[in-house]
């Protein structure tokens, strides 16, 4: 027998090599689509680009018509067969992506309710039952022992959707209506609708192309909500809706005829105001109307002035106002009486610093909130409208989350928020501003019985970028992963609009983190991590410093011995897709890998577009390439336009075919340029949801098998098999 053992081992290897190369050769022999080239000249300011792509594109009608033409099939089949690639190339990770997601499913807990809040009189809960993918969302009267009042079973509405969203529910002041939004194609076009609480019949109007939100007079029958054009989907214009009418008799109350501009409609919390916003991204006009006197005139709270943000809320005779008026680049708290409301009579309630950033307010009977930023981390602030009380909330850990929460009700000494970091699960908290007392109302479960959070550990660095600024680069690990070049890190980061991303708790990251992986946020400019400033300094013609940070960033985990360039992978999504784009152009040898999500990428013809949703809302933001020097600016890092025959990392680019904020076909030209120009054999796949958009899967566990799907590639590159 002795002899027999290793004659059956040498074909026992022999076999599974033979497999192994097999295999090999099999996943060699599958090619890439390769996208047709059809050169399209596009001329401005004397320059000729040239798309090889553009016939990528269709036009909405062309994506969901039933029967598609012969262009809008030929884009499809290009689309799946991408999908179909995809496939094939990471089938054999199929078995491991589904290990994934159950893993991260069964960290949740499926059968979960959320914290009751009350608000005029009724406690409202939203609650999830066992396998249902939506929420369930009812109330009970004046207290939680009261019977429970069914207001939607979202498992129910979305049985005959591919995709479903619920959003804007809003009850009446009489307790007896609810207005509620339903999108079923995932493109932000909200069907408005009404539902009778005492007899549950839904009612037959329905009020097509909206954004969804809607807010209701004080006669309990008129409703105010704002329309979309269905072209570039701005929201542009504010009607009036009477209960019981035809829509089609709606009255306009307002038009923002300013196509750089979004307006919308809310109500105070003092329910004594509605009021009409409108803004752009460096610009607001408010104004305001008794919620008493749906039939008046709207009154304009003070014109818009370029530059000018403000924001307001209302306490008795005054409107509190939180605004940058007389650069106050890191906001500060106004206050004007409401019969006076022009900035010449604002007067300071809480001065400008440099060195916080005021990033919102609540109002209380007799408290005042604000939420801070102080060196990047969140604070809060609980001041007595008296005078004899100014403090701020204790939070220990190195860098965390924290938020103030849903708090309706306005004559109450709680205040309720939530707090988490990279270690510590999602609580919500109530904190008594009379006492000084707080309750844990719920502190997030994390299912399975393997989640200790004493075994991970949190820390935040400080990177010094080129131009000598510090940029901040949060991360957490397992306190038994050993840091080195041969650990593998995944770097996340956004950067724009003034989004701050938070440093909190994630259950899916842990199937990461329990695999060996470090996890880090780099907290580049354009967010506001650092103030206004950080922000101003990654937008417009300040662009670049974004896609350096990361870089910098990057370059500095590898020397310091967190990773090296074959371990070091990057994510981001939307606008970060856009970074992803920028970084792996500029510098493709430092990953090994990237996941772009929903990638701005072609972000010089996209502006170009005034069709497209969203363009002449953001010129604010990348600037307005019809002149010049923008142009030039966005074109030297447009992704798109920068591609160059050159190595990149692997990629995978993930899109939705309805996606109403990047379209599709950005990402989907990006793929097949880059196939016709990079040099290396890495694997660069794309995988299009043909039936969401720009958020991706509705339902909770859907969205999980995106995350499996992109952690999945990750760990496949790593070469981690389970």
């Amino acid at each position: 027998m002795n002899k027999i053992v290793p004659i059956f081992l040498i074909v026992l290897i022999t076999f599974v090599a033979s497999c192994k190369k097999e295999n090999m050769q099999a996943q060699d022999d599958i090619k890439p689509p390769v996208a047709d080239v059809v050169p399209k000249e596009m001329e401005i300011h004397g320059d000729t680009r040239i798309d090889n792509y553009y016939w990528i594109r269709l036009s909405d009608e062309q994506k969901n018509a039933e029967s598609p033409d012969e262009h809008a099939q030929k884009v499809r089949d290009y689309l799946n067969a991408e999908n179909d690639y995809f496939e094939k190339k990471l089938g054999h990770t199929e078995e491991f992506r589904e290990e994934l997601f159950q893993e991260m499913k069964s960290r949740i807990k499926e059968d979960d309710e959320s914290v009751p809040y009350k608000d005029n009189g009724y406690y409202y809960i939203t609650r999830y039952v066992k396998h249902g993918q939506y929420p369930i969302y009812a109330r009970k009267k004046e207290t939680l022992e009261a019977d429970e009042e069914l207001l939607f079973d979202v498992n129910k509405m979305a049985e005959v959707h591919e995709y479903y969203r619920l959003g804007g529910l809003n009850v009446s002041p009489n307790n007896k209506m609810v207005a509620f939004a339903v999108d079923t194609i995932s493109r932000r076009q909200y069907v408005l609708q009404f539902k009778n609480l005492e007899t549950g019949e839904i009612l037959p109007e329905k009020i097509e192309n909206t954004s969804g939100s809607s807010v209701w007079a004080n006669d309990n029958k008129t409703v105010f909500y704002t329309k979309k054009n269905p072209t570039t989907l701005r929201a542009e214009r504010v009607f009036k809706h009477i209960l019981g009418t035809d829509p089609k008799e709606d009255v306009e109350v307002y038009y923002e005829e300013d196509d750089t501009y979004s307006t919308y409609a809310f109500k105070t919390k003092s329910n004594q105001f509605i009021a009409i916003g409108s803004s752009s991204t460096l610009t607001t006009e408010y104004q305001v109307l008794s919620a008493n006197n749906p039939d008046g005139k709207f009154k304009v709270v003070q014109p818009r002035i370029k530059g000018l943000e403000y924001h307001i809320s209302h306490f008795k005779d005054n409107f509190y106002i939180y605004t940058n008026k007389d650069e106050a680049s890191n906001f500060k708290l106004m206050k004007t009486p409401i019969n006076k409301t022009g900035s010449e009579n604002w007067v300071d309630v809480i001065p400008h610093r440099e060195d916080v950033l005021l990033e919102d307010i609540s109002i209380f009977k007799d408290y005042l909130v604000l939420e801070e930023r102080t060196n990047g981390l969140n604070k809060i602030r609980i001041k007595r409208w008296d005078g004899t009380a100014d403090e701020y909330l204790p939070f220990n850990e190195e860098t965390y989350s924290v938020n103030v929460s849903n708090n309706p009700e306005f004559d109450t000494d709680t205040l309720r928020y939530a707090y988490n970091s990279f270690t510590t699960p999602a609580s919500i908290i109530d904190y008594n501003m009379k006492d000084k007392t707080k309750e844990i109302k719920k502190e997030q479960e994390v299912l399975g019985g393997k989640f200790d959070k004493d075994n991970y550990t949190s820390e935040r660095i400080w990177v010094t970028a080129r131009d000598g600024k510090k940029v901040a680069v949060s991360i957490v690990h397992r306190k038994d992963t050993k840091l080195g070049k041969d650990t593998p890190l995944l770097l996340y980061a956004y950067g724009s609009y003034g989004n701050t991303i938070p440093d909190g708790f994630s259950t899916t990251r842990l199937s990461l983190l329990d695999r060996g992986f470090v996890y880090a946020v780099a907290h580049i400019r354009g967010s506001q991590y650092l103030g206004r400033q950080w922000y101003e300094d990654g937008k417009l013609f300040k662009k670049m410093n974004t896609f350096t940070d990361f870089i910098d960033c990057s370059k500095y985990l590898i020397e310091n011995n967190y990773t090296s360039a074959d371990h070091l992978y990057a994510m981001g999504g939307s606008a970060g897709g856009l970074l992803m784009g920028a970084v792996v152009n500029m510098n493709p040898e430092l990953y090994n890998g990237v996941v772009a999500a929903v990638p701005f990428v072609d972000v010089v013809t996209t502006m170009l577009d005034e069709t497209i949703p969203l363009t002449t809302f953001e010129y604010d933001e990348w600037g307005n390439p019809n002149e010049k020097e923008y142009y030039d600016y966005m074109l030297s890092y447009s992704p798109y336009d920068n591609v160059k025959k050159q190595d990149y990392p692997n990629m995978l680019i993930t899109t939705g075919l309805h996606d109403s904020q990047v379209q599709y076909y950005e990402p989907a030209k990006w793929i097949a340029k880059l196939r016709a120009y990079k040099t290396d054999d890495n694997l660069l796949v794309m995988h299009t949801d043909m039936e969401s958009g720009h958020g991706g899967a509705s339902g909770r566990f859907n969205a999980l098998k995106d995350t499996a799907r992109d952690y999945g590639f990750i760990l496949e590159m790593e070469g981690i098999k389970d």
